[in-house]
C-alpha cells in the first residue's frame, strides 16, 4: 500500500486553529456589512485583507486534515496537492480584492464620500479585539509549528490593519479629512499584494515539482556522496508533495563489494537527519571493478558540477 511519511505537529494546536478561523471568519463577515453600512472603504478593504488571513488559517486546518489521510492505490501521494490548488484559487481571489479595493480608492481619492466615522472606528476596534484573542491562542504553537506559525503571522497582520482603520476614523471624526479613509484603503490593499504574490508563486512552484526552499541541491549530492562505498549520484529529483513534505528520487553508484542495505540506511539517516527528507526513492547500481577504479583514479562528474 502506497505510504507517505509526514510528520505535522500543528496537528495538537487544530482546536485553537479552529477558535481562530470561527472567531475571524465571524468578524470578516461584520466587518464587510460595517464598511457597506459606514460608506468605508478602508473597512471594506480591512475585510478584503481579513479573507487573506481566514483563507490562510483554513489552509492551515485543511493541511492537517489532510494528513490524517491515507494513501491508496489510486491516490498515491493521497490529497497532500489540495491544500496547494486551495491556495492557488485562494491567492486569485485576493489579487482580484486587492484590484478592486486600487480601483475604487482612486475613484474615491477625486470625489471622498462621506463616512460615518463613528461606526468606522467601532467596528475596527472590535477587529483589534478578535486579532489579540488570536496572538494569544497562537503564540505558545507558533514557535512548534510552521504551519501554526504562519496563522499566527496572518493575525499579527491584520491587527496591525485593524489599526489602521481606527487610525483613518480618527483622523476622520477629528479634523473632518475624508481623504484618510481611501489613502489607508490604499495601503491595505498594498499591504496584501505581496503576501497573495508570494502564496500564488509558493503554489506554483510546488505545482511545478520545483526543489524546495531551503535545500541546495549541489549541497545535497555531495553530501551523499560522503557516504563510504557511494561513487557518484545522478538522476536526483527534489521535490514537495505539499508544503512541509519534501520527497526525493535518486539513482547511486556504488563500489563492486559495497552492501547495498547498509548503503541504504546510512542515506536514508543522512536525508532526514540533515536534509529533513523522509519520502525517498533510492535505486543502487553497482559499478564494474574497472569503471570504478577508473573513477577514484580521474574523478567522476556528477550532475551537480
Amino acid at each position: 500500500m502506497p505510504h507517505v511519511h509526514n510528520v505535522n505537529p500543528g496537528e495538537r494546536h487544530s482546536r485553537r486553529l479552529a477558535i481562530v478561523f470561527v472567531l475571524a471568519a465571524g468578524y470578516m463577515i461584520a466587518e464587510f456589512a460595517g464598511g457597506l453600512v459606514s460608506g468605508s472603504l478602508a473597512l471594506l478593504a480591512d475585510a478584503g485583507h481579513m479573507l487573506a488571513d481566514v483563507g490562510g488559517i483554513g489552509l492551515s486546518l485543511m493541511a492537517i486534515w489532510i494528513a490524517r489521510r491515507p494513501a491508496t492505490l489510486a491516490k498515491s501521494y493521497g490529497y497532500y496537492r489540495a491544500e496547494i490548488l486551495a491556495a492557488l484559487v485562494n491567492g486569485a481571489i485576493l489579487f482580484g480584492i486587492s484590484g478592486f479595493i486600487l480601483y475604487e480608492a482612486i475613484v474615491r481619492l477625486q470625489s471622498p464620500p462621506e463616512i460615518n466615522s463613528r461606526l468606522m472606528m467601532v467596528v475596527a476596534a472590535g477587529g483589534v479585539v478578535i486579532n489579540l484573542a488570536g496572538v494569544v491562542l497562537l503564540r505558545s504553537g507558533a514557535s512548534e509549528s510552521l504551519n501554526v506559525e504562519a496563522a499566527f503571522l496572518e493575525v499579527i497582520s491584520d491587527l496591525i490593519g485593524s489599526i489602521g482603520v481606527i487610525v483613518a476614523g480618527a483622523i476622520i471624526l477629528f479634523t473632518g479629512w475624508w481623504y484618510a479613509d481611501p489613502i489607508f484603503s490604499l495601503l491595505i490593499a498594498l499591504l496584501i499584494v505581496p503576501r497573495t504574490y508570494r502564496l500564488i508563486k509558493r503554489s506554483v512552484h510546488v505545482l511545478l515539482e520545483g526543489t524546495p526552499e531551503g535545500i541546495n541541491v549541489r549541497n545535497l549530492e555531495q553530501a551523499m556522496c560522503t557516504v563510504p562505498c557511494v561513487i557518484a549520484v545522478h538522476d536526483l529529483h527534489v521535490w514537495l508533495i505539499s508544503s512541509g513534505i519534501p520527497a526525493l528520487s535518486a539513482h547511486v553508484e556504488v563500489e563492486p563489494e559495497a552492501d547495498d542495505c547498509a548503503i541504504l540506511d546510512t542515506v536514508h539517516d543522512l536525508l532526514e537527519e540533515e536534509f529533513g527528507i523522509h519520502h525517498a526513492t533510492i535505486q543502487v547500481e553497482r559499478q564494474p571493478r574497472r569503471e570504478a577504479y577508473f573513477h577514484h583514479r580521474h574523478g567522476g562528474r556528477s550532475i551537480a558540477e
